[in-house]
């Protein structure tokens, strides 16, 4: 008898979690609504609106919606975005034992991304993230999203400022091995 959109993202179903406010969620948590609405969407006939904060008494969409899809639309950028990061930048393999220390390489399938290129390893740093994640860079060819372009310095994307070479790592070499 109530809108708990906000509990089908974040799985809490306790009376804390059975509300709809969704404003604070997350652009993942938001993704998760848009999911549940593809669902409901594809699967049963609607029936009514319910009375609140997504629409008013005569049934007309709130600002609250309009916002609220807005976030969606903004998630659903974010989430393209980073899949296209991803294509360009695949996350690399990596091992760590106590004994020999880290390992990173790449393949031509690492992080799930199948590709014709291996790439090396590097540190990526992102605006917004702590830290870094290791990716495969293309280290030939023209940088991503130039594929056409006749002037470049064959060096794919290593040239890209929020890389990092490993420390103690060969420039172009397509294992990194940093000891203990």
């Amino acid at each position: 008898g109530r809108d708990a959109t906000r509990a089908f993202a974040t799985g809490d179903f306790t009376q804390a979690g059975l509300v709809d406010d969704v404003s604070a969620l997350s652009p993942g948590e938001l993704l998760a609504i848009q999911s549940w609405l593809s669902f409901y969407r594809d699967n049963y006939d609607p029936v009514g609106k319910l009375l609140g904060r997504f629409y008013d008494e005569s049934g007309a969409p709130t600002e609250a919606l309009r916002q609220a899809e807005a976030a969606i639309r903004e998630a659903q950028k974010f989430q393209a975005e980073n899949q296209q990061r991803k294509q360009q930048f695949p996350p690399c393999n990596s091992e760590w034992s106590s004994a020999k220390g880290s390992r990173f390489w790449c393949s031509t399938q690492s992080g799930g991304v199948n590709r014709a290129w291996a790439g090396v390893p590097r540190k990526l740093y992102r605006p917004g993230w702590r830290g870094s994640r290791c990716v495969c860079v293309r280290s030939s060819g023209p940088p991503w999203g130039q594929p056409g372009t006749a002037k470049h310095s064959d060096r794919g994307d290593l040239d890209d400022p929020s890389l990092q070479e490993y420390e103690g790592c060969p420039p172009l070499a397509q294992q990194c091995v940093l000891p203990v």
